[in-house]
């Protein structure tokens, strides 16, 4: 500090020189505002900001002169920083100002008090809100005696902070004041040359040393109203630096909405741009403020014109165009606006339209444009142009790789000014763009884009096309699209080529979708633009008579590109559109182009919900699959999906560890698959005698393929979306029904609604990882340590029983492997619980693949030697194949219900399918057949008919036996009577109760329950059934098992009077011994009636039999008799009679032979006449008497030993019963 003091000596005395100058300076004529003042260099702020102090002392002499205000306060104010390092820096400074002239006036200024400063300030402002701004009185500067530039210089330090004081508050005073209306304020204090500096540091120490009562934002505003306030600006944010942000908001968020129509806006944009001039580096940030608050436009495109022309030159996109490109193609509509106001705006201003900002970047984007395009111009094109072209015509060609992606972003900009910001093109810059728009870029991906672009462009814009010369550019360049398509697709690897987008547009023009060229115009470009359909009206002429005729439309139709991911969020006119017009007109197959790899494409880019256009477009691609376009030509038709492609689609739906991984397309894609291969079977069946009139046969989809096909999983998955897939579910269960209906079961669907149910959310709830952690191989190992092991087994079982159905499909395969493991003896129940559980949760998502699974393991062991597997269409021609599994799945409930489901299901509803899918295809209808046309018809469903009922009365047939216990079931059960016998001999009676769980609890009954039940549904089902079968008969050791289990049994009364009256002497025995168990059963009046039938029926047997007949047919039938009497007591007349009748019959017989049987007539009369008092008697008597010579009884004796026995049973039960 000790030199300061002679720095001012110095400067004092150099003022009376300074006073000279000054007064010439007054009498200079008016110059240029800010022209010729010297503005703080990039250099020196940016060495103000970080304190620099080599940097600083590296500034010449004018450059220190600005910054000395702030450089002066750092030396002489105490430090925040005791570092040792800012105490050589502020060493630095010290000796850096002790050489300059001006630091002694600073000095002074800092020397003023400035509180009493600030206090008459205050009242200052006091005393004008009362008077009014316009009041001359003044606290701070009283009693001016001359101009205040003179008063300035004669006034000391004090003084001098008080008259740029009182002005600056006069003027911030008025700019508050002025609600927003611009003024120019003429201060003689801000415009003197001379004294500028002095002003300068005073305003920089004001604002430094009183900051609230001059906010540096509000100094700033005051600043724009007076002459060189930019300059004045630029000193006090270079003296502040830490403002530099602030102050730019401030005057940003201040200014006005369109800054090219005031004086205000202009002088505040070009302040600003002098501001982000000194601090380059902060420019586009505050082009970012400007775009914020969407003021000042015109600062922000003269930033962006700075920033572009500091920028080295390359080949990429300059920063201009990608500035208004995101203003006027971002998501914000304000900014769009605001922006597209200056645009339109700037060109209705006439006046001095060569400086605007808005005429600047016109040039600016015109020379890049400019720039890019090729510099080869050649007037005639042997190769691409006709050889008849003018020579006048130019065409620009060989656009360079570099400046496809530049040229593409001027395309969209120019695009977006003229669309959105509505500029109109001068003639200059639409030439340009129609050179640019018709040059022909490398193939690259830019390129196709660059192209496609180019297009839509001209269909946008087609007033850049004007002249008759420009028209046949444009012609050429379309034709020249056209050729070099596929040489595109094939170099640039891009796909959708923009031969797609041509061939769009020519469907539309062709349909006259001219909204729909417009949708595709701003979709490719990227912005919303009005177009007028009538502007199109000159490009349909070209495009649907010189480029794109029908049958080029249809030829380009395969390339265009299938839209990803087609849902119905999707609207609008779509390429799905197009093809399915062009399906529904048969154009593909007129023209024999193959439409199905498109197709298929687009089938696998879907998703939910579901596009309403798909189902037509299935429906009506089948159609032409079928029926060819016209019948001269039966062959034109298209082509069907392969196998192989669906099954590509199916792939990580049949079961797998990696399902979930390999699992490629969408459900919606499976499921519209699904659709097409129903809807084809179905199609092609409708359509059999047409096609066999045609001569034509379409292949029909192999069982192998439908096998595949998880059908029940899909229609399960489509029943929880059917809110997203529209009416796609319901056609699938009609297509279902009529294909499959075998998938349609009732029972299956309530088990389906139980599995469902709230009970598995709750165990979803309990699923741990371990549980999910269980492969199939662990599974497969499990099983393997059977039956040693079955811990390990059931705890798996158990976890998987916590899936879902789906999660369950990988395990599918292993769960029926191993189902032959399960019929051995020592499985705990537990597991064979378990198994069938999982099994029936299986049966819900992919029925026919387990049913053919299921059957194949429980092959005899004979068969899987021999390695014999059957497929689904076995079980379909053979649905009996199922009943003929081993032996011991019939033997267990568990594994019987496996079996039972199965051939459930594969039945008649099944094989009636596969017949009618067959129907019509051995129909040879013949001219001369006598019986007329219907008769093939007639006679095949009558074999059909047969067929099924053949095949259900063997299914009954083969159950029926099944109940029937087995050799070593009868061998068990006669030693356990036995051991019971033995051991109750000594314990004492034998308990009734014990007896009857002995022979409930076994599994033969567990699988005669089981039958009972599906005996029943098909009895139901089908009543015909119930008749064919009885008629067949089956053993009579069954019917109490059938009666009693089979609660449809009543209806057997119905055909009981027709099955006695057969002739064959079993059938009239088996119907007499069913009836005795249903009266038993169902003693119901029509009962009473059809046993009345049958009692006469005997007896009229009795008259016509002969003997060997008679016995058998009495010996088994005569016990029926005490079943009816049980039931209905009326008969015991009738019965008795009947029974006297037989014996007196065979008495008669035997009485021609040499042994004398009297004693036994006398026997039966004495039974008749007093039946309680002989009945005891007999009872014994009889067994003895006959004990010893039954073996040499002949039919008739042994006949009428049968009937004291029944007559004893009757009058004992009526007895008991009383």
């Amino acid at each position: 500090m000790t030199s300061l003091p002679a720095v001012t000596r110095s400067a004092r005395a150099g003022r009376g020189r300074r006073r000279s100058v000054a007064g010439g300076g007054r009498a200079g004529a008016a110059m240029a505002e800010c022209s010729g003042l010297q503005f703080v260099s990039p250099y020196a702020f940016e060495a103000m900001q970080k304190v620099d102090v080599v940097r600083l002392a590296a500034l010449s002499d004018p450059e220190l002169r600005l910054l000395l205000p702030c450089l002066v306060r750092m030396a002489l104010c105490a430090p925040a920083d005791q570092s040792q390092s800012w105490a050589q820096d502020k060493k630095l400074i010290l000796r850096l100002l002790s050489g300059v002239e001006a630091v002694n006036s600073i000095v002074a200024l800092l020397s003023v008090d400035f509180h009493a400063l600030e206090q008459d300030a205050s009242k200052e402002q006091q005393l004008r809100h009362k008077l009014g701004g316009g009041s001359g009185e003044s606290i701070l500067v009283s009693q001016l005696q001359h101009g205040l530039t003179l008063e300035f210089e004669h006034s000391d330090s004090p003084r001098r902070l008080r008259l740029v004081l009182s002005e600056l508050l006069a003027i911030m005073n008025k700019v508050s004041e002025s609600n927003g209306e611009f003024f120019l304020k003429s201060s003689e204090l801000f415009e003197s040359p001379v004294y500028l500096e002095e002003a300068a540091d005073v305003l920089c120490i004001l604002q430094a040393e009183l900051p609230s009562l001059l906010p540096i934002v509000d100094v700033a505003e005051a600043l724009l109203h007076v002459k060189n306030g930019a300059w004045f600006l630029c000193l006090l944010v270079a003296n502040v630096p830490d403002s530099f942000n602030e102050v730019c908001r401030g005057l940003i968020k201040n200014g006005e909405r369109q800054d090219e129509e005031s004086v205000g806006g202009r002088r505040r944009t070009e302040a600003l741009r002098h501001l982000c001039k000194m601090n380059p580096s902060q420019a586009l940030r505050v082009r970012g403020m400007v775009v914020e608050e969407c003021h000042l436009p015109g600062l922000g495109v003269a930033l962006t014109l700075d920033h572009t022309k500091n920028e080295s030159p390359d080949d990429g996109v300059s920063d201009l165009v990608c500035f208004v490109s995101g203003l006027l193609l971002g998501t914000n509509a304000k900014v769009r606006t605001w922006f597209g106001t200056f645009i339109r705006n700037g060109q209705q201003r006439k006046r001095d339209n060569i400086s605007s900002v808005l005429w600047q970047m016109r040039r600016q984007l015109l020379l890049e444009l400019m720039g890019i395009l090729p510099t080869v111009r050649s007037t005639h094109i042997v190769e691409e142009a006709d050889v008849d072209m003018e020579p006048n015509v130019s065409v620009y060609s060989g656009l360079k790789e570099e400046h496809v992606v530049k040229a593409s972003a001027l395309l969209r900009l120019y695009c977006a000014l003229m669309g959105i910001a509505g500029l109109k093109p001068t003639d200059e810059e639409a030439e340009q763009l129609l050179q640019l728009m018709t040059s022909r870029p490398p193939a690259t991906p830019a390129g196709v884009r660059f192209v496609s672009l180019s297009f839509c462009m001209l269909l946008a814009f087609s007033t850049l096309v004007s002249t008759p010369e420009q028209e046949q550019l444009m012609v050429m360049w379309l034709s020249w699209m056209i050729k070099e398509e596929a040489y595109f697709e094939s170099i640039s690897g891009v796909s959708a080529s923009f031969g797609e987008m041509l061939l769009l547009v020519a469907m539309y023009f062709h349909s006259n979708q001219l909204s729909a060229i417009i949708d595709l115009v701003c979709s490719t470009l990227g912005m919303k633009i009005v177009i007028k359909p009538s502007s199109l009206s000159r490009m349909k002429t070209i495009f649907t008579q010189e480029i794109f005729t029908e049958q080029v439309v249809t030829a380009h139709a395969v390339r265009v590109p299938v839209t990803g991911n087609l849902s119905a969020n999707i609207t609008g006119f779509l390429p799905i559109h197009c093809i399915y017009q062009l399906l529904k007109s048969r154009s593909f197959t007129k023209h024999k182009v193959s439409i199905k790899d498109w197709i298929y494409r687009q089938l696998c880019e879907t998703t939910t919900p579901l596009h309403p256009q798909l189902l037509p477009l299935i429906d009506v691609y089948i159609n032409s699959i079928l029926t060819p376009a016209s019948k001269s030509n039966p062959e034109a038709t298209n082509q069907p999906v392969t196998e192989q492609e669906i099954l590509n689609v199916f792939q990580g739906l049949s079961g797998g560890e990696n399902t979930r991984l390999t699992q490629r397309y969408s459900i919606t894609t499976q499921l519209l698959v699904l659709y097409y291969v129903l809807s084809y079977e179905e199609a092609l069946l409708a359509n059999t005698k047409i096609l066999a009139a045609m001569q034509k046969k379409p292949k029909s989809y192999s069982s192998a393929l439908m096998d595949q096909i998880p059908i029940k999983y899909l229609i399960r998955q489509a029943q929880g979306l059917q809110q997203e897939l529209g009416g796609l579910h319901s056609a699938l269960l009609r297509l279902l029904a009529t294909n499959y209906p075998h998938l349609c079961i009732v029972e299956d669907w309530i088990c389906e609604e139980q599995i469902t149910g709230t009970d598995v959310l709750l165990r979803r709830m309990l699923l741990t990882n371990i549980a999910k952690n269980h492969s199939p191989k662990q599974l497969q190992e499990a099983f393997s340590m059977l039956p040693g092991n079955h811990t390990q087994l059931m705890q798996i079982l158990e976890h998987l029983t916590l899936l879902s159905a789906g999660e369950l499909i990988p395990y599918a395969e292993v769960l029926t492997s191993n189902m032959n493991r399960l019929l051995n003896a020592g499985v705990p129940r537990r597991i064979l619980q378990t198994v069938n559980k999982l099994w029936m949760v299986l049966n819900t998502v992919m029925p026919r693949r387990l049913w053919v699974m299921t059957v194949n393991a429980l092959q005899p062991s004979v068969k899987i030697v021999r390695q014999q597997k059957y497929t689904q269409n076995d079980l379909m021609i053979d649905p009996l194949i199922v009943l003929r599994c081993d032996q011991r799945s019939s033997s267990d409930g568990y594994n019987f219900a496996h079996v039972e489901r199965i051939s459930s299901c594969p039945s008649k509803a099944y094989l009636n399918s596969h017949l009618k899918e067959t129907a019509e295809q051995d129909i040879r209808p013949s001219q001369n057949n006598a019986m007329g046309p219907e008769a093939p018809e007639v006679t095949r469903e009558e074999l059909k008919n047969a067929l099924l009922a053949a095949q259900d009365s063997a299914a009954v047939q083969i159950l029926l036996e099944i109940c029937l216990p087995t050799e070593e079931e009868k061998a068990q059960s006669s030693n356990t009577h036995s051991l019971l016998k033995s051991v109750h001999s000594t314990t004492g009676p034998k308990s009734p109760e014990l007896e009857e769980e002995d022979s409930l609890l076994c599994n033969l009954r567990e699988v005669q329950c089981l039958i009972c039940c599906l005996l029943h549904q098909m009895y139901i089902a089908d009543p015909n059934i119930v008749k064919l079968v009885h008629f067949q008969g089956y053993p009579c050791e069954l019917l109490a098992l059938t009666v009693a289990g089979i609660p449809s049994m009543h209806i057997c009364l119905d055909f009981i009077p027709e099955l006695i009256a057969q002739p064959e002497l079993e059938k009239q025995i088996f119907a007499i011994q069913l009836l005795s168990f249903l009266c038993i059963q169902y003693a119901l009046p029509k009962s009473l009636s059809v046993a009345r039938l049958a009692i006469n029926v005997m007896g009229t047997l009795l008259t016509v039999l002969t003997q060997s007949k008679r016995y058998a047919f009495f010996m088994p039938t005569l016990p029926c008799l005490v079943s009816f009497c049980q039931a209905f007591p009326p008969l015991y007349e009738d019965i008795m009679s009947l029974l006297i009748q037989i014996g007196q019959v065979c008495a008669s017989d035997v009485a021609t032979q040499t042994r004398d049987f009297d004693p036994i007539i006398t026997r039966l009369q004495q039974l008749k006449e007093k039946p309680l008092e002989v009945s005891g008697l007999c009872k014994d008597s009889s067994n003895k008497s006959f004990s010893r010579d039954i073996a040499s009884m002949d039919p008739d004796v042994r006949l009428c030993q049968c009937v004291e026995n029944t007559i004893i049973e009757i009058i004992n039960m009526s007895v008991s019963g009383v």
